[in-house]
């Protein structure tokens, strides 16, 4: 019985929702809109269009309203609706068009000459054309920015002696600068212990030097490029007769850094066995707040491999913009090399996200006592020393510098110098005769990155980075080294040599917070390696995914990955896991 009591109480639910699907639905109403103007108007408004149909009243007034402002922008300056009246249907408007207002001339007041160039302004180019107020807002705020950019925040534009006859205006543009106001001060807010002075040569806001709007603007981007502070708030301004403070908030970020990882790899010499690989890294960032810093890292990559790196930035060197940087790399290759790379660079950070460095690298890379003579004679390893000097540009607009989500990084490297070939004892003299021993050698590389914003919590990256080395003698210990968690993921580190390569990245990130992310990644390159008797090319890929997110001791980071070669097939058994822990202060 409760069965179909239970049909019939559905039945009466749905019997009502069936006759309202049923039941033709009824028109809605429609408000037509009819424009009255004069004869003379007429003319001057079939060149606009407009819907005459609309829904209600309200939507249909918006539309005169926007009407009125649209020819009110093409120089018919008494454009108005003078009345309005809806009956029965349809909504009469009466419209007054007018004359169209025009430039007789428009007159260079007291324009300096620097803001006639800035501004673009020309008394030919206001001469019998029509009086648009966009236009003219548009050249007032382009003298509005000049003068800010020069010193004069206070300044003022407006036209003088203004004469109307017949829908022609004839006026003088006057410009009123007020008073020059300089650079006082930085003064930082939010507990952060970086240093106002060196603030001030960072961002290049020297006391005495005019102001400029532009500039204040453009430092709030660079201090996005500083990995050990946060932007809390906008920086303010504060004019006090003709100086100006400027005042950013600033959090410290826990910049500093220890930490290791572990890489568990196939053994290739040993069957079943694995290879334990291992990173240590230390950061010391903005050292008494003055933004010195000093980097060390340590990487055992593969048995009996060994690299060493060493990093020294000091800011504001003497007094000026001006960054020093000293580098130091060694690299021992098992038994076969040893490779120690010092470099000394001078950098300068521009104000549109840029940093131009010039620098100069000497390279010394010798062969050990129990590398394969066999190899010597092959030309796979020479005795050389390289002294290069180059160019390094860097355009970086990220809008976090360890958590990014959208924004650009572009970084140009060039260099020449002169390679020269070293003597080995081990070899007869005779085996130098056909070999060029001092060569010119060129290098380049590229690196772009772009996050594209996905989500609210989800970013997508798509880097492209690649190098080239040109010479016509190379040997494999001046090759790149590539594979491994910085290059080609699936592969043990340094697996491939080339002299020159491009990598090409898709990457997903899902944030679950702002300082943690789940990935999943696809890396695809070609290399090629143009060494004298062994020329080799390839297009190995990898992919794989991983995790980073926060503890009470750190970041902690893992990353699967498997890769494809010809050298090693697509296989779980060749799959790599890096895991391990930053710990940040």
């Amino acid at each position: 019985m409760y069965k179909i009591a239970a049909v019939v109480w559905c039945l009466l639910l749905w019997l009502p929702f069936a006759q309202a699907q049923t039941q033709p639905v009824a028109p809605q109403p429609k408000v037509i809109l009819k424009l009255h103007t004069t004869p003379q108007d007429a003319p001057r408004l079939r060149g606009y269009s407009y819907q005459s149909t609309h829904p209600d009243s309200v939507t249909a007034a918006k539309e005169v309203k926007a009407l009125v402002y649209q020819m009110q922008q093409d120089a018919y300056l008494l454009t108005s609706a003078d009345s309005l009246f809806l009956r029965n249907d349809t909504l009469h408007v009466k419209l007054y068009i007018g004359n169209r207002f025009e430039y007789a001339r428009l007159r260079n007041g007291n324009l300096s000459e620097g803001i006639l160039i800035e501004s673009g302004f020309r008394e030919k180019f206001y001469r019998d054309v029509p009086f648009k107020p966009a236009e003219y807002v548009k050249l007032q705020q382009r003298i509005l920015d000049y003068a800010e950019r020069n010193g004069y925040p206070f300044a003022s534009v407006w036209l003088d002696t203004i004469k109307i006859e017949n829908g022609k205006i004839d006026a003088a543009l006057m410009v009123e600068k007020a008073f020059v106001v300089t650079y006082d001060s930085v003064q930082v807010m939010g507990g952060s212990k970086t240093k106002p002075k060196f603030l001030m040569r960072y961002l290049q806001l020297q006391p005495g030097q005019p102001y400029n709007q532009e500039q204040i603007e453009a430092t709030q981007r660079m201090l996005t490029a500083l990995p050990y502070i946060r932007i809390t708030r906008p920086p303010q301004v504060r004019f006090a007769r003709d100086k100006a403070r400027v005042i950013y908030f600033l959090e410290d970020r826990q910049a500093n850094q220890v930490d290791g990882i572990v890489g568990f790899l196939p053994d290739p010499t040993r069957q079943d066995k694995l290879l334990i690989t291992g990173e240590a890294n230390l950061n010391i960032r903005n050292i008494k707040g003055t933004g010195k810093s000093i980097g060390l890292q340590w990487r055992r990559v593969n048995k009996g491999s060994v690299i060493l790196n060493g990093e020294y930035l000091h800011p504001n060197l003497f007094g000026t913009p001006f960054e020093l940087g000293t580098r130091f790399s060694l690299l021992k290759q098992d038994s076969s090399f040893i490779t120690i790379q010092p470099r000394l660079q001078l950098g300068y950070y521009t104000l549109k996200y840029g940093k131009f460095s010039v620098y100069g690298e000497w390279r010394n890379s010798r062969i050990l006592g129990a590398a394969n003579p066999q190899s010597l004679r092959n030309l796979d390893l020479a005795d050389a020393r390289t002294s290069t000097y180059g160019f390094n540009y860097i355009w970086n607009n990220l809008d976090d510098f360890y958590f990014p989500r959208s924004g650009r990084l572009v970084e140009f490297d060039l260099a020449a110098g002169t390679k020269t070939l070293l003597r080995n004892p081990d070899l007869e003299k005779s085996f130098y005769d056909t070999l060029d021993m001092r060569t010119t050698q060129l290098s380049i590389s590229l690196r772009a990155e772009n996050f594209f914003r996905v989500s609210k919590n989800s970013a997508l990256l798509a880097r492209l980075q690649g190098e080239a080395l040109l010479n016509d003698q190379l040997f494999l210990n001046d090759m790149y080294r590539l594979g491994g968690l910085t290059s080609i993921r699936g592969f043990d580190d340094y697996f491939f040599y080339a002299s020159s390569y491009a990598i090409g990245t898709i990457e997903y990130r899902l944030f679950t917070a702002s300082d943690s992310y789940v990935l999943l990644f696809y890396d695809q390159a070609y290399y090629r390696s143009e060494l004298e008797k062994s020329k080799a090319s390839g297009w190995p890929s990898g992919v794989g995914g991983g995790i980073s997110f926060s503890t009470g001791a750190g970041i902690f980071q893992l990353v699967y990955s498997v890769g494809c070669s010809e050298q090693q097939p697509l296989s779980l058994k060749y799959s790599k896991i890096h895991f391990g822990i930053t710990s940040k202060f």
